[in-house]
């Protein structure tokens, strides 16, 4: 759900022009900026990517995406692949899915081995502060979706021929697996979310105001006071910073 009203269309518009200074400030500064989107299958990451793409230029604000790795990529250190998308001075990347496959896809499809999964849970946090010690900004967003939500978008896919791209073989394991994908979830969060490196969970039903409410975090967690101060705060009943109490209090689908 979420068709965009003409109220929102215009917020959007407003938007999009402080994430071009926002850009414009990058690129002044040098800075270096990662953002990681995660999230349920058709929880939204792609549209709101989208969303916050269609005004940047792509050689500034990149986006990484990356596929099924090659058994040569298989063989290599698990962060590799994933390292040679970062940005250097000046540029934005917004990882579309990111190391943290091998908390969610890999550990729910058993792609991985249960060592392979702790051995990660247990490196993230130190992968991470490297990063931000090194000069990164990191920014790490959890997409949310209720399971109802999550059925109807899946359905739509299937039967929308201008969505037929989005389909894969894992849609119908999204729904089988429902709950596996939830304790994963949960895992994921409590183990890697960190002071230095915080997750901040959207949640995605209403796929407008998550789209909104996604970017004016982003104006406030990156952007310099001068242009931050032009945006309103997100909807704190959209985005909130992860805390144990979200996972039982009804915050994040069960």
């Amino acid at each position: 759900t979420g068709a965009e009203t003409g109220d929102e269309y215009r917020i959007g518009q407003r938007l999009q022009l402080r994430l071009v200074e926002l850009q414009d400030w990058i690129v002044s500064t040098k800075a270096r900026v990662v953002v990681v989107f995660e999230g349920r299958d058709a929880a939204g990451k792609g549209g709101a990517i989208k969303r916050i793409t269609e005004a940047l230029n792509p050689r500034i604000c990149k986006v990484a995406a990356l596929g099924t790795p090659s058994e040569r990529e298989k063989s290599q250190w698990y962060f590799q692949r994933y390292v040679a998308h970062l940005p250097a001075g000046g540029e934005m990347v917004l990882f579309d899915r990111s190391w943290y496959n091998r908390a969610g896809v890999e550990r729910v499809m058993d792609f991985a081995t249960p060592k392979q999964q702790e051995i990660f849970l247990r490196d993230v946090p130190h992968f991470e502060e490297m990063l931000v010690e090194s000069g990164m900004q990191v920014v790490k967003i959890w997409l949310d979706i209720s399971r109802d939500e999550q059925a109807e978008r899946l359905k739509e896919r299937r039967e929308d021929p201008l969505k037929a791209l989005k389909t894969s073989p894992l849609d119908d394991v999204a729904e089988a697996k429902w709950d596996a994908y939830t304790a994963a979830r949960d895992e994921m969060l409590r183990r890697t979310h960190s002071i230095i490196a915080p997750w901040t969970c959207v949640r995605g039903d209403h796929k407008t105001a998550a789209r909104l409410s996604i970017i004016r975090h982003l104006v406030h967690a990156l952007a310099p006071r001068a242009i931050a101060k032009e945006v309103e705060t997100p909807d704190d009943d959209v985005v909130f910073p992860f805390e144990l109490s979200a996972l039982s209090d009804g915050r994040l689908a069960r």
